[in-house]
């Protein structure tokens, strides 16, 4: 029927407006309150790629949360983070260093949960 294929049409491009905004609002959300935003002859750019295909019928609150998900999941926004303050490369390597540990460990938790669930 044209009526679902419209209102399909019609639920995506809301979604994906939706969508814009948000990664609008995320980009600008990390800039430092009291700098000002200067644009440079070289666009820096994050290659973020995240897609999330609704389904017919779907509530755009449920498509919109796994969304959010993906990209907590990409890592971008801890990225950002991390590059809101100037880290020198002492910082950077004592973090990286927390974080393999960090890893480590839930790996660690997974595999002994799985040997767990085996027996």
């Amino acid at each position: 029927p044209p009526s679902t294929t419209t209102s399909s049409i019609i639920t995506m491009a809301r979604l994906s407006l939706l969508i814009a905004c948000l990664l609008a609002a995320m980009a600008t959300a990390f800039v430092p309150a009291n700098t000002p935003v200067t644009r440079s002859a070289t666009p820096t750019a994050l290659n973020v790629n995240i897609k999330v295909a609704v389904g017919e019928g779907e509530p755009i609150e449920s498509a919109l949360r796994r969304f959010k998900r993906e990209v907590n999941k990409s890592g971008h926004l801890m990225d950002l983070r991390h590059k809101r303050y100037f880290e020198n490369s002492q910082e950077r390597k004592k973090r990286k260093i927390v974080q393999a540990r960090f890893r480590v460990r839930m790996e660690r938790m997974n595999a002994r949960r799985m040997r767990k669930q085996r027996t």
